[in-house]
């Protein structure tokens, strides 16, 4: 699905699809997380059955206020430890499969929130 710009002056996802994400019209294949104040990464994790802590524990430096899990093709949710560590500073997680992320990502981000989307592709 493609998706349009809005007037939002910040990094956005702009497409995602089956295996791949883009964003700022840049497309990646691998795990990825988007910071609405700094734009796409690669997210070096496992597949879900394989996550730790420490994947999602990068995040806390970045100080987001809330992270939008994208599980994949299908909502996992994470095990409550693979969290405890962002929920001690106080950042908020939801969860949802991939392609609702990067819709509530962008929603978000044009709001100024400060998010994060933590994408499994």
């Amino acid at each position: 699905m493609k998706l349009l710009p809005d007037a939002a002056s910040g990094p956005s996802i702009t497409g995602y699809g089956p295996g791949w994400v883009s964003v700022n019209g840049e497309k990646f294949t691998n795990n990825l997380y988007v910071n609405a104040q700094t734009g796409g990464a690669l997210w070096q994790c496992p597949p879900f059955e394989s996550l730790l802590p420490q994947h999602f524990d990068l995040f806390i430096d970045l100080q987001p206020e809330l992270i939008i899990f994208g599980s994949g093709e299908r909502i996992r949710f994470p095990h409550p430890s693979w969290l405890q560590n962002l929920y001690a500073k106080r950042i908020g997680v939801e969860t949802m499969d991939t392609q609702a992320a990067c819709r509530t990502f962008n929603f978000l981000a044009a709001e100024g929130r400060r998010v994060i989307a933590a994408l499994l592709v």
